[in-house]
């Protein structure tokens, strides 16, 4: 269907992550090539750091100070599945710039108790709910599509961050709209002139 041609941060998971390897690994061993699959997985790859490339690309390289709110923690909605997740790559790539990020999913947190390596989680809050992870942020990252984030509160969203910046990695906001509530607006694929 349609869910998988939509633009975003990159796909994850415990199915389709291990299918696509799977498919290149028998591919090979039958003595073919599969270079669209290959490709399929290294475009993948690189559609993760996407979002903190956009970060750093506006922030500049040392985040130090800076604190980002991050909506959505899971590969998908729906689930608390946090495997090959664009989050992880994400959090990991704004820490290692110094960052300090607030998190918030409306199912995955326990997991992302458990599978966020100790020595990160020194410099991440778990936000008890999606306005909390904005408490001084300098953008707000939306990485899970999940419905709770679709219609955001603007107004509480702009009074609680230190800058009104949106990086939206699922292109769920219309950047009309987002201009519109005085936000500056990142997506994937499309940018505000």
């Amino acid at each position: 269907g349609y869910s998988f041609i939509y633009p975003g941060c990159g796909y994850g998971g415990s199915c389709f992550p291990k299918d696509v390897k799977a498919l290149v690994k028998t591919g090979k061993d039958a003595g073919f090539v599969p270079m669209v699959l290959e490709a399929v997985e290294e475009r993948n790859n690189l559609q993760k750091q996407v979002l903190a490339n956009k970060v750093i690309n506006r922030f500049g390289q040392d985040l130090t100070g800076r604190t980002f709110g991050i909506w959505g923690l899971a590969f998908k909605p729906g689930t608390d599945d946090m495997r090959e997740a664009s989050s992880r790559v994400l959090i990991k790539a704004l820490l290692d710039a110094g960052a300090r990020v607030n998190v918030y999913d409306p199912v995955a947190m326990d997991q992302a108790r458990k599978e966020i390596p100790a020595q990160e989680q020194e410099k991440i809050c778990f936000a008890q709910d999606q306005y909390s992870a904005l408490d001084s942020a300098d953008a707000c990252i939306l990485v899970t599509e999940w419905k709770a984030f679709r219609q955001p509160d603007f107004k509480k969203m702009a009074s609680l961050m230190k800058e009104r910046v949106i990086f939206d990695g699922r292109n769920q906001y219309d950047p009309d709209e987002i201009k519109e509530a005085g936000f500056e607006y990142h997506g994937i694929g499309r940018e505000l002139g």
